[in-house]
């Protein structure tokens, strides 16, 4: 029987050079559609799938390949005697390579103003379909949904055939563009507000990485297939400078990125193993840096480096002095460049200009738990300082408000127990991670040395005793911020009234566990 090859694509890349390849080799091709035209432009010999299935396309092109002619010829054993007697009896010949990718569904919902309508043309049937069924009957079929396999697929078929291995990798690669398609779509049409029966996540991978966390694990990064619009994080940094990243150079890039969103004027995060040990917002960047790097110089040693504005030459002769893994930000002037540039060991990441983006977009938090996932809705929403209520004699005055809102925003990023000392917009001390509040408010203490005299507290969740807040007081803190909610509020407010500290209550907890 001769070979024969369907091809019918979305992505046209590199479809007319493979289309020549295979007639090259005696395959007859057949396709569909807008590939048909393409194939036929490049002066590829081609029959039109109508004239296989001896059926006209319908319904504007939705019922095409659906038809016993071709999935009978993909479906087909090739080493069942009792099929290969059907494909006889029925005049249906094999189909022996199948090159296939889907309707851009995704980057049609993420156009504004699309509606219903658009997004549902945009579902593929066909393609899917097609695509299963050959990597269903992969020993007999190759199906190619990648433009970057062509060209190895041809050699291979040109040489000694394509393996059973490859053939197998190929259909492993295709069920899962397959099931990452089903999944943007499932995504897009279900009730956010519902959790799901069944759930799936779809991801393409931007960069295999060279370990884990340690050595001894293997690691990679994927890039969040979602319906709706993109989420810009990390992955879409353009490394400038400096060694490939690492694993944890990507989670505590991530980190620190993520603590400079919300936060307006010039403001600089370093973070190290996920936690901000340095936060500061000031009037410019190079001050922000100083302020930042003064919260913990020792920790920031080997750290993280985010601001939120274009790295100037004076910032970056600061940063040049300290040893750092990372430097994201959304941009290097020629000065800082040439300075930061030069370090081997430093990487610089230059961010989209997109990358601020707008918190309630951000997706779900899934977290990995032995046998299972634990999903739940990202803890985007933005400190409001108007709807705190506060709950001592003295109120804060203008400057102490201003440092508990910066202090308020600095607490989310900190694993909990959290509590965060700020002075002046910027951290002074940091205690987290702790089984117990009162041992993070004496870590913070201890950090932050003689500048927690002056400075205001942030505690993620209620104070359950006064201790840890008679611990901050005691070394010269003048205001706080929690959720209040404990049974013994009363006792810690009438603590804070004693020493004449402010306290506000927010009614809202940030654990991050």
């Amino acid at each position: 029987m001769p070979k024969r090859a369907l091809l019918s694509v979305f992505d046209k890349t590199g479809i007319a050079a493979l289309g020549r390849g295979l007639v090259d080799l005696g395959y007859e091709v057949i396709s569909t559609g807008g590939t048909l035209a393409v194939l036929e432009e490049a002066g590829v010999p081609v029959t039109a799938v109508s004239d296989v299935t001896g059926f006209p396309e319908i319904l504007d092109g939705r019922v095409k390949t659906l038809h016993p002619h071709i999935h009978g010829g993909l479906l087909a054993r090739r080493d069942d005697p009792a099929h290969i007697s059907a494909l006889a009896t029925h005049q249906i010949s094999p189909i022996d390579v199948v090159a296939a990718n889907l309707y851009p569904f995704g980057a049609t919902i993420a156009q504004a103003g699309v509606s219903l309508a658009d997004a549902l043309e945009q579902i593929d049937i066909g393609g899917p379909a097609m695509i299963r069924a050959a990597a269903k009957n992969f020993p007999g079929v190759v199906v190619l949904t990648d433009p970057l396999d062509y060209p190895s697929a041809l050699d291979d078929l040109h040489a000694d055939g394509v393996s059973l291995e490859r053939r197998r990798a190929l259909a492993a690669k295709a069920f899962a563009h397959a099931a990452a398609y089903d999944t943007v779509v499932a995504e897009y049409l279900r009730d956010p507000d519902e959790w799901p029966s069944e759930i799936a996540f779809a991801g393409r991978l931007a960069r295999p990485l060279r370990y884990g966390e340690n050595p001894q694990q293997r690691a990679a990064a994927y890039e969040r297939l979602r319906a709706g619009d993109p989420v810009p994080g990390v992955l879409d940094a353009a490394q400038l400078a400096g060694k490939e990243l690492s694993f944890n150079n990507l989670l505590d890039a991530d980190a620190a990125w993520s603590a400079l969103q919300g936060l307006d004027g010039p403001a600089v995060a370093i973070v190290k193993h996920t936690i901000p040990c340095g936060l500061s917002r000031r009037d410019d960047l190079a001050t922000a840096f100083a302020e930042a790097l003064r919260g913990d110089p020792v920790s920031a040693f080997g750290g993280i480096v985010a601001l939120n504005r274009p790295v100037d030459g004076e910032t970056a002769r600061r940063m040049a002095e300290i040893f750092f893994e990372v430097v994201i930000a959304p941009g290097f002037d020629d000065s800082a460049f040439a300075t930061l540039g030069k370090k081997k060991a430093l990487r610089l990441l230059r961010m989209p200009p997109e990358s601020f983006a707008d918190m309630s977009q951000a997706d779900w938090d899934v977290r990995p738990i032995r046998g299972g996932l634990l999903v739940q809705t990202a803890d985007v929403a933005p400190a409001d300082p108007s709807s705190w209520r506060v709950v001592t004699a003295r109120e804060p005055g203008p400057r102490e408000l201003d440092d508990l809102a910066f202090a308020w925003h600095a607490g989310r990023h900190v694993k909990s127990n959290a509590i965060v000392l700020a002075r002046g917009c910027s951290l002074v001390g940091v205690g987290s991670g702790q089984p117990n509040r009162l041992e993070s408010v004496r870590i913070a203490v201890a950090r932050a040395g003689g500048h927690a005299a002056g400075s205001v507290l942030a505690s993620d969740a209620f104070f359950p005793f006064p201790d840890g807040l008679e611990a901050a007081i005691a070394a010269g803190v003048t205001a706080a911020v929690q959720p209040g909610g404990s049974v013994r509020d009363d006792a810690v407010i009438a603590a804070a009234d004693r020493a004449g500290i402010a306290m506000v209550f927010t009614g809202t907890r940030h654990f991050r566990h």
